[in-house]
């Protein structure tokens, strides 16, 4: 069992800022934990323009808090971000998050981020292997 929280992790290697001061992201849980996803929450700050691209991950988000826009840079088409807001970026869709106000998302990517990874210039993670288990409760988590 995996008990964290996020004040925990605050000010730790698990909370990520963005380079640009747009966001920052608490991972949660990382690759090294061994349960096959990684989950973080990340705020984003209002008035922030945010071009990702996860061409190697597979990243569901959920909105709790704050508004904005995303637009899939594939197609063109916009859509609003409000609390209670999913999007799912299963064909890796090249995007941009617009923040109106400050938001507050809870993500899930597969395969999982070791917590090592930035975005480059394109708004990519690379993927990183994660590391096999090991010591006493190797085979516990595997």
């Amino acid at each position: 069992m995996i008990v964290r929280t996020t004040a925990e992790i605050t000010g730790t290697e698990r909370e990520v800022a963005d380079p640009k001061g747009n966001w920052v992201s608490k991972r949660i849980v990382l690759g090294g934990d061994h349960v096959g996803f990684s989950f973080h929450e990340t705020t984003i700050n209002a008035g922030s323009v945010n071009e990702f691209h996860y061409a190697n991950h597979v990243e569901a988000v959920w909105l709790v808090e704050g508004e904005g826009t995303l637009l899939d840079r594939e197609t063109g088409e916009t859509y609003p971000l409000a609390p209670g807001t999913m999007y799912l970026l299963n064909g890796h869709e090249r995007h941009t998050v617009t923040a109106t106000t400050q938001m507050r998302m809870l993500c899930v990517f597969n395969p999982p981020v070791v917590g090592t990874e930035v975005h480059d210039e394109n708004g990519v993670y690379p993927l990183v292997t994660v590391p096999a288990p090991s010591g006493r409760h190797a085979t516990e988590n595997a």
